[in-house]
């Protein structure tokens, strides 16, 4: 061992020390790395930063974006509610969920699936009184597994393609994962569906937000001068439209109103109605009816042509100038510069119209503004912002447009007619361009301390695997398995990952151990291929723990979840992994060269 491999080998175990002690953000650790390895002379300066232009960035990045604009279009909602609809017994509700997990996560970023998801599986587990705790941790499990069928589907597919094209010479193509990430979503599928019943039953939902989201709010819309009342001729329509999800609470024609109009009561162009749901249906019901929020047909002032429009949801705090008061009386639109959409109010009925309704403390506004005139108005009104719940009433739907972007990139990609991170940097701008995204939001969806993660750790493992150092950590496993069957040593390496992911986080673990398994997939004399499938199958699989992976976390709290039952559930789901994954990667990737 020469004084760069021993650099080399010191730094990969100091900072898989500094992942697995959890103590310093997994971000400033790979920053650390990087200037211990510029300091060392591990890394040369001039490729200090080559990992913030790499593809792997980008498409990370772009594929952030495009599963973002997914989740806002609507599209997802409007074909998943015919069906959650129809879903009474947590046992046909965990396996659909499941499967829709599975499913949306092999097109989008599994993380980004999962959070499209999972307001309407709250919601229908507060209609049907069923545990979110039942419900939430085998979506979150099925995200992980569907986001290993396609090269886009999670990070770690994205950097085992890296490591593939920089050892190999080319990289994993869109839907090379495909034929073993199938099989093991089906394997998954199944033991979610039966074993689901190893989680708390009577856990509650530790996430305050979450619970005041089935709320219901009273939203004022009107009938459209081009009203065709063919398809919705009555509001027993309207109302069916919404599967019983929205009611038509009260309605007003030529200036006279009247409440809880009869089902038969046929709709006109100029109607106005007041309609009283949850969030979701109530966004589902506007866009699907193409109805008009009277409000929002109000340009609100910009004090900049390049001014985004906000829609917040906020309360009404006790000391507030709005109680007492009406959004009329106290000129909400015309002093503040603030749209009024959507009132929500956890008891009682409202029946009058909005502008009209004397507000009380504790009711949660939507309210629709221009992004500098908010922030101000909220202070003004003393109406708190709910954290992390901005509202999409009254904002323009790009369900279908979004879904032919997202196919055009993939089609692109898997036809090798564009490289996968031009044709989702593509995606993404289009995205933008179409209004599924502004330009605030784009900032959000970017993950940035798994940019920064991963963008840090590639010059470091392109350093390391330069200087010898994967090199000796292959030939130290060699001797290791050098005896055991092809099969057990690639079990052995999906082990590894699984069991590092909780601790590495998913990234670090396959930019650290991907070069590793090449190297003793060299010194074994099999083909690389299969080891790095085996790598970025257990890097995806993190059942173990809440911390490993962002799907796993982002449930924990909803659903009630305790450290413990992550090992309950998910320890059975690793063995099988493990027991069934090995053999078929071995089938659908041979492991001797040809």
């Amino acid at each position: 061992m020469n004084l760069h491999e021993a650099l080399a080998f010191a730094l990969v175990l100091a900072t898989m020390a500094a992942f697995a002690w959890g103590r310093v953000r997994y971000d400033l650790i790979a920053l650390l790395s990087l200037l211990a390895g510029l300091i060392s002379g591990i890394v040369p300066a001039k490729a200090a930063f080559d990992g913030f232009k790499n593809d792997v960035v980008v498409i990370i990045a772009c594929a952030l974006i495009v599963s973002a604009a997914i989740a806002r279009s609507g599209i997802i909602e409007a074909a998943t509610r015919p069906i959650l609809s129809r879903l009474k017994s947590e046992a046909i509700q965990v396996p659909v969920l499941s499967a829709a997990s599975i499913l949306l996560s092999m097109i989008t970023k599994n993380v980004g699936a999962l959070a499209i998801l999972m307001p309407s599986a709250l919601q229908l587990s507060a209609r049907t009184k069923t545990s979110p705790s039942r419900l939430l941790m085998p979506m979150a499990f099925g995200s992980l597994v569907g986001g290993l069928v396609t090269l886009v589907g999670t990070s770690t597919n994205i950097i085992v393609s890296q490591i593939r094209e920089q050892t190999v010479g080319r990289p994993f193509e869109m839907f090379d994962f495909a034929p073993v990430g199938l099989a093991l979503s089906l394997i998954t599928l199944i033991y979610l569906s039966l074993a689901y019943r190893l989680l708390p039953k009577s856990r509650a939902s530790g996430d305050v937000d979450e619970q005041g989201a089935a709320t219901s709010y009273a939203a004022v819309a009107t009938v459209p001068e081009s009203w065709d009342g063919g398809k919705i001729p009555n509001v027993r329509a309207l109302q069916a439209l919404a599967r019983g999800e929205v009611k038509v609470t009260m309605l007003t024609r030529s200036d006279v109103s009247k409440n809880d109009p009869p089902p038969a009561t046929r709709l006109r162009s100029g109607d106005v109605l007041m309609l009283e749901g949850e969030p979701q249906a109530l966004e589902g019901l506007i866009s699907a009816a193409r109805l008009r929020m009277v409000p929002a047909a109000r340009e609100v002032t910009r004090k900049d042509a390049k001014e985004e429009i906000r829609v917040m949801e906020a309360v009404v705090s006790p000391d507030s100038a709005l109680v007492g008061k009406t959004p009329m009386s106290i000129g909400l639109r015309r002093n503040f510069g603030v749209n009024l959409l959507a009132v929500g109010r956890v008891r009682g009925t409202i029946t009058r119209q909005l502008r009209s309704l004397a507000l009380r403390a504790g009711d949660v506004l939507v309210l629709q503004a221009s992004e500098r005139t908010l922030p101000t108005a909220l202070a003004q009104l003393g109406a708190r912002p709910l954290a992390q719940r901005e509202s999409r009433l009254g904002i323009a739907r790009t369900g279908v447009p979004a879904l032919l972007i997202l196919a055009a990139a993939m089609t692109l990609a898997a036809l090798k007619i564009a490289p996968v991170a031009v044709a989702f940097f593509a995606a993404a701008v289009a995205m933008i361009a179409i209004g599924a995204l502004s330009m605030r939001q784009v900032y959000q969806a970017l993950d940035g301390q798994v940019l920064v993660l991963v963008a840090a750790l590639i010059p470091v493992s392109e350093a390391v695997q330069r200087t010898g150092g994967t090199g000796l950590l292959a030939h130290l496993l060699s001797h290791a398995v050098g005896t055991m069957p092809p099969v057990l040593a690639l079990g052995l390496i999906m082990l590894a990952a699984m069991l590092s992911s909780p601790f590495l986080h998913n990234a670090p673990t396959v930019l650290l151990l991907g070069p590793v398994a090449v190297g003793l997939a060299g010194q074994l004399g099999l083909s690389a291929d299969p080891f790095l499938m085996a790598v970025a199958t257990g890097a995806g699989c993190d059942f173990l723990t809440p911390i490993g992976h962002q799907c796993n976390t982002l449930v924990m709290r909803p659903g009630g979840y305790r450290f413990m039952d992550y090992p309950r559930f998910g320890a059975p789901l690793s063995l099988l992994i493990i027991l069934l994954g090995a053999p078929l990667i071995a089938f659908f990737w041979p492991l001797t060269t040809r």
